[in-house]
């Protein structure tokens, strides 16, 4: 019993000594609070359920102490959030139509990118999905983006991070799906057309779905902290001279990473939204009186 408590307080002192200066500036600020608040409240519930698994909240998480209270990549995240909305508030500038600054102009190349591949892909009722979408792109590269700057760490190279945005994402779209379809439309959807087949379908599409938020977090994570791992080990073969030198060279595949998982986390959840999301019956009959004005003079 006690080696195990001596092991998870190594692995809490190691945990603090590896967070970025900023956690720890917050934990010594912050992290008291948010100590004896766990202690108070989420602490007992996490011995609760993982006592039923044969498990601690120990063993799960690691040794709570003040120090690692408030964990890295959560302070990161936060930092994410305030650094998105003030990045587009400087970016936006003073917004005008006929000298539009190159902030205001890079903005609205990123808009409406994204904006022109959900109405290709979803269709042009998907763009009121376009808020939550553009937030994932804006809060994921910049997320990204943050490990390029010192006294920073993107937080999407923590798992808790990526698997919390997949399951954001999975929520998301299974919610346009219940408010458009109801609850068994679209379950009725995981099933598919063909009847005979349809419980098999069903049990395939469901665990296809349930694995998703999985699979998002994953990809996103393994990307980074890969990415990260590399630089991270190139720069300390020789500190002398690749601690500089050679990670400058690395940086434009690192960025590459950066935009091309921004750009494959948003297009999957556009993927997913598409699934369960249907235009209206009003656009389908507009669409169907196009197609009979263009047949009929064809016909006669």
């Amino acid at each position: 019993m006690f080696a195990f408590l001596a092991e998870q307080a190594e692995k809490a002192q190691e945990a603090v000594e590896q967070a970025p200066i900023i956690g720890r500036l917050v934990n010594q600020y912050f992290g008291e609070y948010a100590y004896n608040f766990e202690m108070k409240y989420t602490y007992p519930k996490w011995k609760w359920l993982l006592a039923k698994f044969g498990s601690t909240p120990e063993a799960a998480f690691g040794a709570y102490t003040p120090e690692n209270a408030i964990p890295w990549y959560t302070i990161m995240f936060i930092l994410a959030c305030i650094l998105s909305l003030i990045l587009i508030w400087i970016m936006r500038g003073k917004l005008s139509e006929d000298e539009p600054g190159h902030g205001q102009q890079t903005l609205e190349v990123g808009v409406l990118a994204v904006r022109s591949m959900l109405e290709d892909i979803v269709g042009p009722h998907g763009l009121q999905y376009f808020p939550v979408v553009m937030t994932f792109a804006v809060l994921i590269l910049v997320s990204n983006l943050m490990g390029f700057f010192p006294l920073f760490v993107s937080p999407t190279s923590a798992t808790s991070v990526t698997f919390a945005l997949g399951l954001a994402s999975f929520l998301y779209y299974n919610y346009i799906g219940i408010k458009e379809n109801g609850i068994f439309g679209h379950l009725k959807h995981f099933a598919g057309p063909i009847w005979w087949i349809a419980p098999l379908i069903f049990l395939i599409e469901l665990i296809s779905n349930l694995i998703r938020p999985f699979t998002l977090g994953v990809r996103l994570f393994a990307n980074m902290f890969a990415d990260e791992k590399v630089m991270d080990s190139i720069a300390h073969l020789a500190p002398g001279y690749t601690y500089w030198v050679v990670p400058v060279f690395l940086m434009p595949l690192s960025l590459f990473v950066a935009f091309i998982q921004t750009f494959v986390f948003v297009l999957l959840s556009q993927l997913y939204i598409s699934e369960v999301s249907h235009p209206p019956h009003d656009e389908h009959a507009h669409a169907e009186d196009d197609g009979m004005e263009i047949v009929a003079p064809v016909l006669t």
